[in-house]
């Protein structure tokens, strides 16, 4: 069973390079994006039964990704949030454990972990 992920990512070559890798090495099939927190998080509402993971930036066009994550706390227990940031430090690791996140990972050097954990919740899910 493939994975359903939702992505929300502003940086258009950001967010093609993750779809594409996604799909090819973890068998995770993409079915949404979203480039704003008012978008992220009206979609992941919305369409609460149509997406496994999602993936979010912190730094969005509009808004952050702090609020979406924030309007993702009540989802449910086999959904799974993660965040891909350039500002994966201590702090922000922090503040995103407090949201319920279930992993963090920096895009500019944890992107094959990012891939690595995608591919245990596919297999969890199968």
């Amino acid at each position: 069973m493939k994975l359903r992920a939702y992505i929300v990512e502003d940086n258009a070559t950001i967010r093609e390079n993750l779809i594409d890798a996604l799909a090819e090495l973890a068998d995770v099939e993409t079915v949404g994006i979203a480039e704003t927190e008012s978008e992220g998080t009206s979609w992941l509402s919305a369409n609460a039964a149509h997406w496994d993971i999602a993936i979010v930036d912190l730094f969005l066009r509009q808004g952050s990704g702090l609020g979406v994550l924030t309007a993702c706390q009540q989802r449910a227990p086999q959904q799974r949030m993660v965040v891909l940031s350039n500002y994966a430090t201590a702090d922000v690791r922090a503040r995103c454990t407090q949201l319920g996140v279930d992993a963090v990972f920096d895009k500019s050097n944890e992107i094959d972990a990012l891939v690595d954990y995608c591919m245990q919740q596919s297999n969890a899910a199968a």
